[in-house]
């Protein structure tokens, strides 16, 4: 693929992303549909998944940002269901559409049947992400999904690896399969764990931020191609280092945390929206490779796989969430408000995703006795129109079913009330440990100094307090957030006159970028106040 080509699908998925922002078609929705639309316009280039591009270079940062984001003590909670759909339902998927495929399309083995269900049955890590961020589902549903996307992928690489090496004639059984998986998930496992302190220890004994975010970058595909070289899972490495590194990240330099944060936010974006446009630009290379099939056959096993994938995880997913509780009282306990509509939702929200292609398309073209490999071309199109159908049918049908169910909201009154009480008890030791501090005299400060740390203290204590209190209702704003804004204008003022002093020659270019970034730290630590 020419430079130019990959360059013009980064800035094209990057600008229709951003104009899905202004609208209320969520992002890999519209990105899905401009691509389909474009594999078919005269001149757009063909843009290929490569297997050997997306799993080791755009799966690794994915699972990366995903995991880093997630919460460690949150997944660890919810274990239980998210093992039951990482793991179980991946595998039943797998069993179920395999099985469906190969009593509906006429010749075609049930190796490779099997091939095709562990192709499609992993949920998507991004499309996973996406939606939870878009819609603001409940806490617990949003990790037990977050969580499932996270291992899914290792359980269905390797289940493919299995069927295929059965598929293509060598000689695989069933043991040998379950060993298989059984190394694969413990070897991913133990590489990432043998990876987390040393990769840790780095960060937070690093002292240039440059260095920090270069480490930073390189970390999901260090893990990655680590556990791979000794065939273990790579997946599981990436997301056992990450969380590690997500629920330490507190020890890390604050100007590290500040750009690593700002640039791995960029990586998602381009990353996000160039995988979704990539979805909808395979479809004419899959229509045109159907070969000996007919569009209309096709088509018909098409809605047959679509049907399965999405019945067989409903049948999974409600004894899965039922059976459990009826049988344990522990559970019950521990897991308290779950009703009918909690696996509904988890049900709906299975979008599969570029996984699944990129796993599709390296299915190889010929079995081991140099045959071709049974209907690869129908398992391609059929891959990806379960991953357009998903997106398009259950992406667009998710936010009115969940304002149909009105599952439960968080509280913001309450959610800010548990932030003002955190922050008045971190406020109250800081408060004491700056009066510690300054009673020796080591630490002597002029007072208009000491002063103006104690009101620093004082307004990030009372912060989250005047957000719950009155409104201004001249501008609709909180006292908190009249602080905010005034803030901000006071500093571009500030930014104004060190630009006009350097123009004057009163500074010189090395001076005002100093001046500039101290004020883009405040402006930073204001804005993130805003959008928190």
């Amino acid at each position: 693929m020419e430079a130019l080509s990959v360059v013009a699908l980064v800035a094209a998925s990057a600008a229709i992303a951003g104009i899905a922002r202004r609208t209320v078609v969520p992002a890999p929705l519209l990105l899905v549909a401009v691509g389909l639309v474009a594999s078919y316009v005269p001149g757009v280039p063909e843009y290929t998944l490569d297997p050997h591009i997306v799993l080791p270079l755009i799966l690794p940062p994915l699972l990366h940002i995903a995991a880093i984001d997630s919460s460690y003590l949150d997944l660890r909670a919810n274990i239980r269901p998210i093992a039951l759909l990482s793991v179980g339902y991946t595998l039943f998927a797998t069993l179920v559409v395999g099985w469906v495929a190969h009593l509906v399309i006429p010749g075609l083995p049930l190796t490779a049947a099997l091939v095709l269900g562990a192709v499609v049955a992993p949920p998507d890590a991004v499309a996973a992400t996406a939606v939870a961020r878009k819609l603001r589902l409940p806490g617990r549903i949003t990790t037990v999904l977050q969580g499932e996307s996270l291992v899914n992928d290792a359980t269905a690489i390797t289940a493919y690896r299995v069927a295929l090496a059965a598929a293509v004639g060598e000689g695989i059984t069933w043991g040998e399969g379950v060993l298989m998986f059984l190394v694969a998930a413990a070897g991913g496992v133990g590489v990432g764990m043998v990876l987390m302190v040393p990769i840790h220890w780095l960060r937070t004994h690093l002292r240039e931020p440059l260095l920090q975010n270069t480490l930073s970058l390189l970390i999901p595909f260090v893990a990655y191609a680590a556990a791979e070289h000794v065939h273990a899972s790579g997946v599981l490495a990436v997301v056992v280092v990450a969380l590690f590194l997500g629920h330490r990240s507190w020890q890390v330099d604050f100007a590290t945390r500040l750009q690593e944060e700002a640039v791995w936010r960029m990586v998602a974006f381009i990353l996000e929206s160039a995988v979704f446009a990539l979805i909808g630009l395979q479809l004419a290379h899959v229509v045109r490779k159907l070969g000996s099939f007919s569009l209309q056959e096709a088509a018909w096993y098409a809605v047959v796989v679509f049907v399965v994938v999405v019945v067989s995880r409903f049948v999974w997913v409600f004894p899965g969430t039922f059976v459990p509780r009826i049988l344990s009282r522990r559970i019950r306990d521990r897991e308290p408000g779950v009703d009918w509509r909690t696996p509904v939702i988890v049900g709906w929200a299975g979008m599969r995703g570029v996984v699944s292609l990129a796993i599709a398309f390296s299915i190889p073209l010929l079995t081991a006795d140099g045959e071709p490999f049974p209907a690869r071309n129908l398992i391609l199109f059929l891959t990806f129109t379960t991953v357009i159908g998903t997106l398009v049918v259950q992406g667009l049908s998710l936010p009115p079913l969940i304002r149909l169910l009105r599952l439960p909201e968080r509280d913001p009154r309450s959610v800010t009330l548990a932030e003002a009480q955190a922050q008045s008890e971190a406020s109250r030791a800081a408060e004491q440990r700056l009066e510690e501090l300054v009673a020796d005299p080591v630490n002597a400060l002029p007072e208009p100094l000491l002063d103006r740390l104690r009101t620093v203290l004082e307004r990030r204590r009372n912060s989250p307090w005047e957000r719950l209190g009155a409104v201004n209702p001249a501008t609709g704003e909180s006292a908190d957030d009249t602080y905010r804004r005034l803030t901000r204008e006071v500093i571009q003022s500030e930014r104004e006159v060190f630009v006009r002093l350097r123009d004057e020659r009163r500074i010189d270019d090395e001076m005002m970028r100093a001046l500039l970034r101290r004020l883009d730290l405040e402006e930073a630590a204001a804005y993130r106040e805003a959008v928190d």
